[in-house]
C-alpha cells in the first residue's frame, strides 16, 4: 500500500505540478484578456476625427492575435482546465492502482 513516507516523498512533486498549472492559467487568463482589447478600444469615444483610426488599431490587434502562445498555439483558459482535467484523470486511476496492489 501507500506509506506515509511515499506520500510525503511525492509531495516536491505535487507542488511543483501545482505551480506549472498555476503559470499556465496565468498566462492563459492574459491571452484571454488581449482578446478583449479591441472591443474596450472600439468602445471608447476619441471623437469624430479619429474614427478611422481608432478602426485600423482595432484591426491591428485583433489580426496581431497577441497572447501567450505553447508551441504556435494560443493559450487559452479552457485549455488549461482541459490539460489539467487530463491529468487529474490519469492520476486518479494510477491512485487507485497502487492502492489496490
Amino acid at each position: 500500500g501507500l506509506s506515509y513516507a511515499s506520500a510525503l516523498a511525492a509531495l516536491p512533486a505535487l507542488t511543483i505540478v501545482g505551480a506549472v498549472l498555476y503559470l499556465l492559467l496565468l498566462a492563459a487568463t492574459i491571452s484571454d484578456k488581449c482578446g478583449r482589447i479591441p472591443a474596450l478600444i472600439s468602445a471608447v469615444d476619441f471623437g469624430q476625427e479619429t474614427n478611422a483610426a481608432r478602426q485600423e488599431v482595432v484591426h491591428y490587434i485583433i489580426s496581431s492575435a497577441a497572447g501567450f502562445y505553447v508551441f504556435g498555439i494560443r493559450l487559452t483558459v479552457a485549455m488549461v482546465l482541459k490539460f489539467a482535467y487530463g491529468w487529474c484523470v490519469v492520476a486518479v486511476g494510477v491512485v487507485s492502482r497502487v492502492l489496490t496492489m
